[in-house]
């Protein structure tokens, strides 16, 4: 059974937050299980990495919870974000633009091999 879960956001749309919460959650809850997890955002989930953004996202209205707050909650579980090289151009973003909780900016290659490791495990939203 593999060890590592790698959860890739490429195709979650941050302008409808609701998606947001259950990939959080469900990374939160495997960091939980003593998996390792870590979370590649990119393309427009990217947007997320960026200081200010994932902080005025609400999962839903009225929550007093984030999607920030989402991610806090998983960083302190165990869970390591990255963001894609590219995504920084996409965003206008340099590393110092970055929400703390982001651990490195890693390529495709960095995607591509962790998802064809036998002991990795990967997600997409």
């Amino acid at each position: 059974m593999a060890d590592k879960l790698l959860m890739v956001m490429v195709n979650t749309d941050p302008s409808n937050p609701q998606e947001l919460g259950a990939p959080f959650f469900q990374a939160t809850v495997a960091a939980a299980m003593d998996f390792e997890v870590e979370v590649v955002l990119t393309a427009r989930a990217g947007e997320l990495a960026k200081k200010g953004v994932a902080e005025k996202m609400f999962v839903m209205p009225g929550s007093p919870k984030s999607v920030y707050d989402f991610i806090k909650d998983a960083h302190e579980a165990g869970v390591k974000f990255f963001v894609c090289t590219p995504t920084l151009e996409l965003w206008d973003c340099t590393k110092e633009d970055l929400i703390p909780e982001i651990q490195d900016v890693v390529g495709g290659a960095y995607v591509i091999e962790q998802a064809m490791d036998d002991n990795v495990v990967t997600f997409t939203y």
